[in-house]
């Protein structure tokens, strides 16, 4: 996908000031209004919310006044509402980013974001093994079509599940960047973009979730910050699941069965089912971008890529989803493909795959889909735009990056009541990171 160095998405931002006059109607609250700073309209203060509690001097004949008789307290607690109890600031609280701008005003920011740039990548093996070339890497099948109407339970009793490997897999990452010498004194961050494939909010990678947090609201998620040398360095904090259910165990091995599918295999003759597929085995490449006024690189799991005829080659994802009806279709244009557009638009990969499958495991068809045509596609159903996500990634990257102190470690969170992310302060950096700086100091003097 051809990406243009420091692509301008908007014009200038001619936001204009509006003054109210007093008999004017108040405007309704935005929709991305925070309960602070100067975005969003907040209700107006009780007058009598400071009434007193002590009783009428003047006796009354008629009973009980509408006051509270000598001895009882105030009324505690008036508009408690037990869904939302009053919010506890933690006590390890350091700053808090309130959303106040609209998207009407995010839609008209200008923000720049640089065509990304492979630098190096790595592959995992079966064994566990991570070598720093694309051994990994699988052919897209083209012919994909054809294998319609496969069971996708096919295998099942021999899939081997995706191990959590913790930050180990931004400690491969790490091991790469000092394996390929990649300079890091410019870089403002360094994070992973995995390749998950359930795509909850809160398994996102960091980069990720502060992209889809510009409309997904409602999906708590936290993130380990680090600040060494000048690079902050993102990492992912799992949150808590419920245990994984047969379904789920089936669906989540139904992606990786059509990746399978969709990909050549020289060690699966013709005609011979699909077995022992190990999620643990990945490909991942090394990127380089930048976002407004800050440098990123990441590493990006790629699943396959193409080879046209003129030799050029260029990444595919795939993904899996239910077949869509009329119920579901909006759904799936307001929050899967928000999520396909930005693991794609990230790491510059210019073609989606998507396998769509019936309830019971079946793929019923295919679709290819351009990246970079999808934003139009659901522009014009005013569902999303990718400039929003943009914007509003540059306004936390910009906070977060002029917040956090060197040698400090922080924990980035978004949770109810989702009005404002938080930052707090982390009682350690992951072995990982530390010892990453130590081998990468060693690594510099040696070149000196």
């Amino acid at each position: 996908m051809e990406f243009p160095p420091d692509l301008d998405l908007f014009g200038d931002d001619d936001e204009e000031d509006y003054a109210q006059d007093n008999d004017e109607e108040q405007p309704k609250q935005e929709e991305y209004g925070g309960d602070g700073g100067g975005g969003g309209v907040r209700p107006s203060s009780s007058s009598d919310s400071s009434r007193s509690s002590s009783p009428s001097n003047s006796s009354s004949s008629s009973g009980a006044g509408i006051l509270p008789r000598p001895g009882y307290p105030p009324r505690q607690n008036y508009g408690f509402n037990p869904r939302f109890p009053p919010a506890i600031r933690d006590e390890r609280f350091v700053s808090e980013l309130l959303f106040t701008s609209s998207e009407e005003t995010l839609s008209r920011k200008p923000v720049q974001f640089q065509e990304p740039s492979e630098f190096a990548c790595y592959s995992r093996l079966e064994t566990g093994e991570v070598f720093f070339d694309d051994r990994s890497l699988r052919l897209f099948k083209r012919l994909i079509s054809e294998d319609v109407g496969a069971d996708l339970n096919e295998g099942f009793d021999t899939f081997i599940e995706k191990k959590d490997l913790g930050s180990q897999g931004f400690g491969d990452l790490l091991a790469c960047i000092r394996h390929k010498r990649i300079p890091l004194e410019n870089m403002h961050f360094v994070t992973y973009r995995n390749n998950l494939n359930k795509l909850n909010v809160s398994l996102l990678p960091p980069i990720m979730q502060i992209l889809a947090t510009a409309y997904i609201r409602n999906e708590p998620w936290e993130m380990g910050v680090h600040k060494r040398k000048g690079v902050i360095y993102l990492g992912v904090h799992k949150l808590p699941e419920r245990p994984k259910t047969e379904l789920d165990r089936r669906r989540c091995y139904w992606g990786y069965c059509f990746e399978t599918l969709a990909t050549e295999d020289p060690t699966r003759d013709d005609g011979e089912g699909i077995h022992h597929i190990d999620a643990n085995v990945e490909y991942c490449a090394v990127i380089k971008t930048k976002l407004g006024a800050h440098r990123i690189l990441m590493g990006a799991e790629m699943d396959c890529y193409d080879s046209p005829d003129d030799g050029r080659k260029f990444y595919v994802e795939l993904k899996t989803s239910r077949e869509l009806d009329y119920r579901t279709e909006e759904r799936y244009e307001r929050e899967k493909l928000l999520k396909f557009w930005i693991q794609s638009f990230l790491a510059g990969v210019p073609y989606i795959v998507v396998g769509f499958r019936d309830d019971s495991g079946r793929l019923v068809r295919t679709e290819r889909m351009r990246t970079k045509e999808i934003n139009q596609r659901v522009k014009m159903k005013n569902y999303w735009q990718g400039g929003v996500c943009l914007a509003f990634a540059d306004e936390v990257l910009c906070w977060l990056y002029g917040t956090v102190k060197e040698g400090e470690d922080y924990i980035l969170q978004f949770a109810p009541p989702f009005t404002r992310l938080e930052l707090l302060l982390a009682n350690s950096c992951p072995d990982e990171i530390t010892h990453h700086l130590e081998l990468y100091q060693q690594m510099q003097s040696d070149m000196r």
